[in-house]
């Protein structure tokens, strides 16, 4: 497998540290990454965890048009302001900071949710309200006729 799929909830331990589930620890072994880029989403209330090629492909972004400009300097502010490097210790654990905290509400569990190619850290309720909200949305939309 080499896509970040599905969801799993672990708790945070007594010294603020969470278990990433086996199958994005081996997602990210296989694509050799190292270090992890972890950006607040611009949506949800989740942290979006990446490898270095996450912070890459929006930087790309920001490049190609012009930094100075308002769209791009808002990009960089989210992207640049919004974003911090971590690691996973020796356990494949994640420390659950004040940046993730502070952003997504999270308190004594983490939901993960797999994004393809990266993934996030959610909030458990917020995340199932998210995912029935995305759901009705989807069934409300198709019942729409062209």
């Amino acid at each position: 497998m080499n896509r970040f799929l599905s969801s799993a909830t672990n708790r945070i331990d007594a010294k603020g540290r969470v278990s990433v589930p086996a199958p994005f620890r081996a997602v990210l072994a296989q694509r050799d990454i190292q270090e992890l880029y972890c950006i607040q989403d611009f949506v949800f209330p989740a942290i979006s965890v990446g490898g270095p090629d996450l912070l890459e492909r929006y930087e790309r972004q920001i490049s190609a048009g012009d930094p100075f400009a308002r769209e791009g300097n808002e990009m960089s502010l989210l992207i640049h302001g919004g974003g911090v490097f971590m690691r996973l210790d020796a356990e494949g654990r994640l420390m659950v900071t004040d940046f993730i905290r502070d952003f997504t509400g999270i308190a004594t569990e983490v939901c993960f949710v797999g994004r393809s190619d990266h993934f996030q850290l959610w909030q458990p309720q917020a995340f199932h309200e998210a995912q029935v909200a995305a759901r009705e949305g989807r069934r409300l939309r198709g019942l729409q006729t062209s």
